[in-house]
């Protein structure tokens, strides 16, 4: 499903308090867990050992890191809505808040729902602090809730 396309910062504005837009399904592999877990250091077996998750974790398979999924949130949300307005530069500012209700097994599919909190005007910039909600397909709860703050400058 292609992007929501905005014109301008202006009428990301104006949809304050809504959803823009859903991401395509994304497959959280167990080889992205495990690279992941390289990477962070972070080699529990909930995440990298699939015997011992199908016998012994509540899941009955090995899970991604709620880090992992986090980290997606930018690429989701891309995908979810752009603005076509050009920006020098962007940034990633930080959250608000994030949760983790929901985990996400190795092999199923995740997509983002992306609504705008706020936009606020900067020196030079904007202050946009999105909802984010990503979703593992079948699961009734999100496997991260966040609000995430970008900083974009012109």
């Amino acid at each position: 499903m292609p992007a929501r396309i905005l014109a301008s910062i202006e009428e990301l504005k104006s949809l304050t308090g809504q959803e823009l837009g859903v991401s395509d399904w994304l497959e959280v592999t167990q080889d992205m867990i495990a690279q992941f877990a390289d990477l962070t250091h972070d080699p529990q077996w909930i995440h990298t050992d699939q015997d011992r998750a199908r016998a012994e974790s509540p899941f009955g398979a090995t899970i991604a890191h709620g880090f992992l999924t986090l980290s997606l949130v930018s690429y989701l949300t891309k995908q979810a809505v752009t603005v076509a307005e050009k920006q020098r530069m962007g940034i990633n500012y930080g959250f608000n808040r994030v949760r983790f209700p929901a985990p996400v097994k190795s092999g199923a599919r995740v997509r983002a729902r992306v609504g705008v909190q706020s936009v606020k005007d900067l020196d030079g910039g904007f202050e946009i602090v999105w909802d984010v909600k990503v979703e593992a397909e079948g699961s009734s709860k999100p496997s991260v809730a966040a609000e995430w703050i970008t900083r974009w400058y012109r």
